[in-house]
């Protein structure tokens, strides 16, 4: 038995899911900006209830560790570790951008069931690193990583060479910084107002789960890829 609870903080999306077995019994979300740390207990709260799940009845919690939104990822990781600290039980970490890759493919495999047999395109998470910078990786359509997640600096060459070869279907808060230089190529396809979801984990976290492949509560942190960076003013000179 693998009685999961999902935390998604990562991007705009707070999201919290149940599942059992690799089954989803309940999803809830919210989507709004700088909103993860006044609702992700109230979701968790709300999740339980609707699956008719006691908390100290989990097995695991997953958790997207990254990368993403420096503040989303440090509440979500935060709650999570105090969960399984207090419930004495494991912490699995999924990667962001694995997580809304396998989510696209699903997505895709409903609306149309060949898609699993032919192999000829790959999806392109991307999110929103600010400026001209985006976290991506690329998958193909087995979920199986191609590209290693990296952050990258767009512009009009980024991703030619891969669309020289092959449709790539591209997605995430990240897209609207590429669309522009890529809507002329018959290769570039765009999925508009694409969320993310914790139960995009259910998958990756459920195969953690049964391997045992868990993380050091102690140690771990979320993978936020590249540093922080504040502005601050200047200070004023001191007066002799």
């Amino acid at each position: 038995m693998s009685l999961l609870l999902h935390i998604e903080t990562a991007t705009s999306s707070s999201s919290v899911a149940i599942s059992d077995n690799g089954k989803l019994l309940a999803l809830t979300e919210r989507n709004e900006k700088n909103l993860h740390a006044s609702v992700i207990t109230e979701l968790i709260t709300e999740a339980a209830t609707s699956a008719g799940v006691v908390l100290n009845e989990l097995n695991a919690i997953s958790v997207s560790k990254g990368p993403g939104s420096y503040t989303g990822l440090r509440i979500g990781v935060a709650t999570a570790k105090g969960l399984c600290y207090g419930l004495e039980i494991p912490l699995i970490g999924i990667n962001t951008l694995q997580a809304m890759g396998l989510g696209m493919l699903d997505k895709l495999k409903s609306a149309d069931p060949k898609l699993i047999i032919e192999p000829i395109f790959t999806v392109c998470p991307l999110i929103d690193a600010r400026r001209m910078e985006v976290y991506t990786a690329r998958y193909n359509q087995s979920g199986e990583l191609i590209a290693a997640t990296r952050a990258l600096i767009i512009d009009e060459n980024t991703f030619s060479e891969e669309l020289a070869v092959r449709p790539v279907i591209f997605f995430g808060d990240g897209s609207d910084k590429i669309k522009e230089q890529y809507v002329s190529s018959g290769n570039a396809y765009f999925i508009p107002d694409f969320l993310n979801s914790a139960s995009f984990q259910i998958a990756p976290a459920t195969a953690a789960f049964n391997l045992s492949n868990f993380e050091d509560l102690r140690s771990f942190e979320p993978f936020y890829l590249k540093e922080f960076f504040t502005t601050q003013a200047h200070p004023k000179p001191k007066k002799n």
